[in-house]
């Protein structure tokens, strides 16, 4: 048995067959790995990875063995581990996992650790923990990584941060940009999963309720699709005048935070910021109101003021903090304000991340490939990367597209034609 920690081993069975479940919806990760099988592009490379410990990642992690990786699989946020899935990993696949759902604060870090102990060559993050332990805790692996790969809005800030004040000490591709992720993955895999998880949470009827949604980039425009859709009242709250025009221009009501919280019912946020629900919205809030983040991490709502307006809390459902304040009024906070899709309920939809996913596949590869010709900066997926990816999802989907004609390419090359 590879080393591991996991909840139960006697999950594994069930994880398998969930596994195969999400993996039949994953075909174009199924070719990268049938291409993978063959070709053992990274074989003899250690990876690292810290991402959300899923039935989806479950088949990237099987991807990548197939090509010849040394593969550890750590969590990306303490409650975002299927237990079943991690021992089947362990169990049925030989890949080392450290991952427990509802870890606490120390296990989460520990497990970060264990995940780094075979000293990766490649980096692969769900929100940068596993880049800014190793550049704070973990020196000493420097010297053996080449490069490593992010998913998340939020890691790919943290990381050009770091780029811009030169402190990181080796190249990153940001997954999270490709066209083929962030228009997919963000906007339809966020949209759904995150209402998934406030009706598994709470069980209420979205219809006439006024969802105010906090954020409208991506994952904010997918969510204020799918409430909308749902009969919800969507409000926007954001801080760009662009994606505010924009809103407003989809046909969503823009408000500032503090006039949005005293008409709403349920509000989530998807900024990649902090404090963007804080002590003077709960106080204008309407007895009732429902707080859920669907951003990495559960900093947007500033917990702790909540907890201190309350004269008493207690889990009243499943995923379901009510906080009762001094006034009698109630506020409900989904998830411990984490990732409420993935707390609550199974994350994106395996469709959409075979496509995220296919980056994540061929972007290591790419690292391994061009290492030496890559500085210690974010790099956006190289769009050949990104339209073959396109090109093998439409394939899949059975879905054809013209292709320009000889004379098309020649116009588009040249400048002398006009009207």
């Amino acid at each position: 048995m590879v080393d591991h920690d996991v909840k139960d081993l006697g999950l594994a069975d069930k994880g398998k067959l969930r596994m195969e479940w999400s993996g039949r919806f994953m075909p174009v990760l199924d070719s990268i790995k049938k291409r993978f099988a063959k070709d053992k592009p990274l074989k003899g490379v250690r990876i690292a990875a810290c991402l959300h410990v899923t039935t989806e990642t479950g088949n990237l992690m099987e991807t990548l063995k197939v090509g010849g990786a040394d593969v550890r699989l750590t969590a990306s946020n303490p409650l975002s581990t299927q237990d079943d899935l991690a021992a089947s990993l362990v169990k049925h696949h030989g890949i080392p996992v450290f991952s427990i759902k509802g870890e606490d604060h120390k296990t989460y870090y520990s497990h970060i650790h264990s995940a780094l102990d075979h000293k990766p060559h490649l980096t692969m993050d769900d929100g940068a923990d596993l880049v800014t332990t190793i550049h704070t805790k973990r020196k000493e692996l420097l010297k053996d990584i080449v490069g490593g790969t992010e998913e998340t809005t939020t890691g790919v800030i943290r990381l050009k941060s770091m780029a811009r004040h030169h402190v990181l000490r080796y190249p990153i591709i940001a997954v999270n940009d490709a066209q083929t992720k962030h228009f997919f993955d963000n906007r339809y895999g966020t949209g759904q999963s995150t209402l998934d998880g406030i009706l598994r949470a709470t069980n209420v009827l979205l219809a006439g309720l006024n969802f105010v949604i906090a954020g409208y980039g991506w994952c904010g425009r997918g969510l204020a699709m799918r409430a909308q859709g749902a009969g919800a009242r969507v409000t926007v709250t954001e801080v760009n005048p662009l994606k505010a025009i924009e809103a407003v221009m989809d046909g969503y009501d823009v408000l500032p935070m503090a006039e949005a919280a005293k008409i709403g019912d349920v509000f989530v946020t998807v900024t990649g910021n902090k404090t963007v629900i804080g002590r003077s919205h709960f106080m204008k809030m309407k007895d009732g109101a429902i707080i859920a983040n669907s951003g990495h991490f559960n900093v947007e709502i500033d917990i702790p003021a909540l907890a201190s307006l309350a004269k008493g809390r207690k889990m009243i459902r499943e995923f379901v903090e009510e906080f009762a304040l001094a006034d009698g009024r109630k506020i409900y906070l989904l998830g411990e304000g984490r990732l409420i899709n993935l707390a609550a309920a199974e994350g994106h939809p395996a469709m959409v991340m075979d496509m995220s996913f296919a980056n994540q596949a061929f972007s290591c590869v790419h690292i391994i490939t061009n290492a030496k010709n890559l500085e210690n900066t974010v790099y956006p997926v190289p769009e050949a990367i990104d339209k073959e990816i396109a090109r093998l999802k439409l394939a899949t989907m059975g879905i054809k597209i013209d292709a320009l004609t000889a004379a098309q390419k020649k116009y588009l090359a040249e400048w002398e034609e006009g009207t």
